[in-house]
């Protein structure tokens, strides 16, 4: 009985530890829960603008182009921005030159992978803010497809070592030169990759190499990372899911915010927290002279050009002869995308840029190109793309090469399993609600779409959209007003001819 008395007094002791233990561990959580809700609530409250932009449709002196990875942004800049913008007009460091110059910031163009807490550096009252989402789940799958690609150009050494001091020896050559790898994210993603690639490679030599049962590209476990263990990566979970609505927010690894990591680490934790962050993202986009879609592409690079475009040809226009309209690619740098290549110079480029214009509205920039026109911009965009497309294909076909038999294809794509689909969409739950956000922002655009008229085109766009589409609301009021002066002159004339009879 004793032995029975001691047991059962023994296990009352152990639940009561078991539940006081229970009771200080959720204590914990609560507090740790009010602290991080405390963290995000202050960075959300100071970073939330009092009031909606009034004048957000109209491009200030400075354009930045918030370049979200993987959504079409190089073409836009290479095939629209160096056509409306000078060599010279760029800020410094400009397009993922790595970091924005602080001390230099009288420029007209700042195009960057940089998040929006680079706006801290920037004249707010005097910069325009655009940028392109594109739909998270195809996002997730170009960012990884990317990331091997590139990685895959390493796979001509016959180690990683090898490949590491030729990327070294290449960057020694052409000083203060950048390429992929300096850029964020691929700063992280790639070299990442690139010794997963050297690693199962090695590994099947070391067997003998053959394997390989898998027809499935995003699941080739021998050749390269399979995607559902890439998403689940603790390096993708802090770079690529939700990185759009971070980068917006300004929460990014890349951030000029003290507390962003901080903050990221509470909403990675606690999701209920990334209201919060959506919250500011969708203000952010409501405040931006434009917001395009990766997937609604025809309508929206129409859009661009009537847009800031339009206004930039006009912004222009009003200097003595047209000059800051531009037509040519940085001296020394070839138009096309540079990316890496680790057996030539191509990936590393050794341009520099000039000196920036002075800050100001009235200011003009060095121009080539008199007789711009938003139905040129658009006929230029639309040869360029496909020139830069091509490039980029060829590119890409030679780079997989490096890892047959896997080969990313549309086809590959619409096979993959609507289980790992679920999965990316949960994890990248923020980014799925702000594209939803966006896609009502892109169709409220429409009504500022319309050209603006300019220079030479005054007549034409009077009675045309673009392309050539007439514009039935110009005519309706053009023929209203015709009719009216017929009606007055008809009136006259009887007037005249009741006199004359009286007489």
């Amino acid at each position: 009985m004793r032995w029975i008395n001691y047991d059962s007094k023994l296990a009352l002791l152990l639940v009561l530890l078991l539940s006081v233990s229970t009771r200080i561990k959720a204590s914990s959580e609560d507090g740790e829960f009010n602290q991080c809700e405390h963290i995000v609530k202050k960075w959300a409250s100071s970073s939330l603008d009092s009031e909606i932009n009034k004048d957000k449709h109209i491009l200030r002196d400075l354009l930045y182009f918030l370049h979200v990875p993987r959504t079409g942004g190089r073409t836009y800049y290479y095939c629209f921005l160096k056509r409306l913008y000078a060599n010279s007009s760029e800020c410094p460091r400009s397009y993922d030159r790595l970091r924005l110059d602080p001390r230099k910031p009288d420029c007209r163009l700042l195009v960057t992978h940089d998040d929006y807490s680079v706006m801290s550096k920037l004249p707010k009252e005097k910069t325009s803010v655009v940028t392109i989402l594109r739909d998270p789940i195809d996002r997730v799958f170009s960012t990884y497809e990317f990331s091997v690609e590139v990685a895959a150009r390493f796979l001509v050494h016959p180690n990683l070592t090898s490949a590491l001091r030729m990327t070294g020896r290449l960057r020694a050559k052409t000083r203060g030169g950048v390429s992929t790898l300096d850029i964020w994210p691929w700063k992280y993603l790639v070299p990442w990759m690139r010794e997963d690639l050297f690693s199962r490679r090695e590994a099947r030599r070391r067997k003998g190499w053959p394997s390989i049962y898998s027809d499935d590209p995003y699941d080739m476990e021998d050749v390269v990372m399979p995607l559902h263990k890439y998403i689940n990566d603790p390096i993708a979970q802090e770079i690529i899911h939700n990185g759009a609505t971070y980068q917006i927010a300004g929460l990014t690894n890349n951030s000029y915010l003290a507390e962003s990591h901080e903050v990221r680490h509470c909403i990675q934790k606690y999701q209920p927290l990334g209201e919060y962050v959506l919250d500011v993202a969708k203000k952010r986009l409501d405040n931006m002279l434009y917001v395009g879609l990766t997937e609604n592409h025809r309508e929206s690079a129409t859009m661009f050009a009537n847009v800031v475009g339009a206004q930039a040809i006009s912004k222009f226009a009003g200097s003595n002869s047209r000059k800051g309209l531009v037509a040519n690619s940085i001296p020394g740098q070839s138009s096309l995308i540079p990316d890496i290549d680790p057996d030539s110079n191509y990936h590393l480029s050794n341009s520099t840029y000039p000196k920036p214009g002075k800050f100001s509205s009235t200011d003009t920039v060095e121009a080539t190109n008199e007789d711009m026109t938003t139905r040129k911009l658009m006929e230029g965009y639309e040869t360029c793309i496909s020139s830069l497309r091509s490039t980029q294909s060829q590119r890409r076909a030679n780079s997989l090469k490096n890892i047959l038999p896997a080969n990313f294809t549309k086809e590959a794509r619409r096979r993959i399993s609507k289980v790992l689909l679920q999965e990316i969409t949960s994890l990248n739950y923020l980014d799925v609600e702000l594209y939803k956000y966006a896609q009502g922002i892109f169709a409220n655009q429409q009504q500022y779409a319309m050209p603006t008229k300019v220079g030479e085109e005054n007549l034409v766009n009077m009675f045309k959209k673009p392309y050539g589409a007439p514009s039935w609301s110009v005519l309706s009021i053009s023929l209203s007003i015709f009719l009216f002066l017929l009606f007055i002159i008809l009136y006259l004339n009887a007037r005249r001819r009741i006199s004359k009879i009286k007489l």
